[in-house]
């Protein structure tokens, strides 16, 4: 059997994901076959697998840690929230249901076996398995039939490291209260405390650090500096999404912050780049007129229709695409610039009417990884035509033309083979269903290099890494962080 470590958190978003991925590189670095876990994935960024199944990004980021193919064995559950009181259940990568949650909760204790059976996949081959835990273990009204932190670590008898986020204030209360709060047999399962995203001068905290161990009686193994990484985050938590200061000077890239934005991974790799500003925005105020406005995907594109209606932003974006300043639409983002959406009740929504499509919603979901050709780009869109690009789909619509013209991308699933239209282009708006647009290297280049010019702007975008390069070497610099900062001969043996 594998030798496994188990990352848990005091709350949602104190670094379980980023670390977990840094301890996968360390340990690849060090000669290991390492591999991530996370048994239940609560998350609105989704990654479609080679076989064509649905697992969450967090695992799939991971797994380019440990520089091993993603698979659906590393996340068997994902919960993709719909409303504020239900979710989509996905277990070994297919959807099984919306469920309230309150019925999920009685569900979850049938997914055991789910879980043992991926866990043992794993096993199989890696050395190391290096299992996330799920927002608190502490959640005392939610312990019951606990999959994910506690009771995952108790039932395969995996040591764990308890961490506690510094920069948002209180992590001495944090790690104390989070402690105070389990069994005794959970607390004999923290081996070990880490403080992370720190700022500042670290001997400021050291009686802090030697009250703290003599309170809960466990060593603090490491505290991890702040530091600013461009890697994928996990859920609509990420501080990258309440970016709001625009640059002078550079290119300026609006994205919509709808209220259940999904794979906003997508734009991980315009940030990148020089001389780019990405910010995200929910009010016409903070939009204003952005050289390129991105729409992302969503989770429940007709609420997120609606949404735009109610704020005023969708006429904000009529207006700015009558101005003749770019918009580009990916997946849900794709839908909402169509004239109209057809909802599985049969509701008729308008849409923002800046693309020639319709969209109806249906039960069966198209996951899959494709391969495209650009062949209908139009205004600074056809510099990118005759160009090769690949991604993956993952939606619930069906959009249909109510044009003869061409459309934007020629799309082979990797698969099935099977060739099929995506997509439509106008002179300044554009829509596809293709997630992974943005991590084409020449797409982006073209893309840049066109706003670029527009705005006046010199600058040399010729040598420019991969996004895959770029990613590599952040996991290497995240690794360098750890390994400076976390005691890990103490974690080593806990082996």
């Amino acid at each position: 059997m594998s030798k496994a470590i188990m990352i848990q958190g005091t709350m949602s978003n104190v670094g379980k994901s980023i670390i977990t991925a840094g301890l996968c590189r360390i340990f690849k670095q060090d000669g290991y076959i390492s591999c991530p876990f996370k048994s239940q994935n609560m998350a609105l960024n989704s990654y479609v697998t080679t076989e064509g199944l649905e697992m969450g990004r967090a695992q799939a980021m991971q797994a380019a840690a440990a520089k091993i193919p993603p698979s659906v064995y590393m996340n068997p559950i994902l919960l993709k929230p719909t409303s504020s009181h239900s979710s989509q259940v996905i277990v070994n990568g297919e959807v099984v249901a919306d469920m309230a949650a309150k019925d999920y909760f009685l569900y979850k204790e049938n997914l055991w076996s789910v879980i043992e059976y991926s866990y043992s996949k794993l096993s199989s081959f890696a050395d190391i398995i290096v299992v996330e835990g799920a927002g608190s273990p502490a959640e005392i009204n939610l312990k019951k039939n606990d999959i994910v932190n506690m009771g995952l670590a108790l039932h395969f008898d995996i040591p764990v490291l308890l961490v506690g986020d510094i920069d948002r204030g209180g992590v001495f209360a944090q790690l104390v209260g989070t402690i105070e709060l389990l069994e005794k047999k959970e607390r004999e399962k923290i081996k070990a405390l880490i403080i992370n995203k720190f700022r500042g001068d670290v001997s400021l905290l050291f009686t802090g650090i030697d009250m703290l161990e003599d309170r809960c009686g466990k060593k603090v193994i490491g505290v991890v500096p702040y530091t600013a990484l461009h890697i994928d985050d996990e859920d609509s938590l990420s501080c990258r999404l309440n970016v709001k200061k625009s640059l002078s000077n550079c290119i300026d890239i609006a994205i919509i912050k709808l209220p259940y934005i999904s794979n906003f991974s997508d734009f991980t790799a315009l940030e990148f780049y020089p001389c780019v500003n990405v910010r995200y925005v929910e009010s016409c105020n903070e939009l204003n007129m952005p050289d390129l406005l991105i729409i992302p995907g969503t989770k429940n594109t007709e609420e997120d229709l609606k949404w735009l209606w109610n704020t005023g932003l969708a006429s904000f974006i009529k207006n700015i695409a009558f101005s003749g300043k770019n918009i580009i639409g990916i997946c849900g983002g794709y839908q909402i610039l169509g004239k109209c959406i057809y909802s599985s009740a049969g509701e008729s929504i308008t849409g923002l009417g800046l693309l020639p499509i319709e969209t109806e919603f249906a039960t069966y979901k198209t996951r899959t990884r494709v391969n495209a050709i650009v062949n209908g780009g139009k205004g600074i869109f056809s510099l990118l035509n005759g160009k090769h690009l690949s991604g993956y789909e993952i939606h619930n619509g069906i959009s249909h033309y109510l044009t003869k013209d061409k459309s934007f991308l020629t799309l082979t699933d990797e698969k099935s083979l099977q060739v099929k239209d995506d997509g439509f282009c106008t002179e300044n708006v554009c829509g596809t269903y293709l997630h992974g647009f943005f991590d084409n290297k020449e797409i982006v280049q073209a893309l840049l290099k066109t706003l670029a010019n527009k705005r006046g702007i010199n600058v040399d975008f010729s040598n420019i890494k991969t996004y895959q390069e770029l990613q590599d070497e952040q996991f290497d610099i995240l690794a360098d962080v750890l390994r400076e900062n976390l005691n890990m001969d103490y974690i080593y043996g806990l082996f």
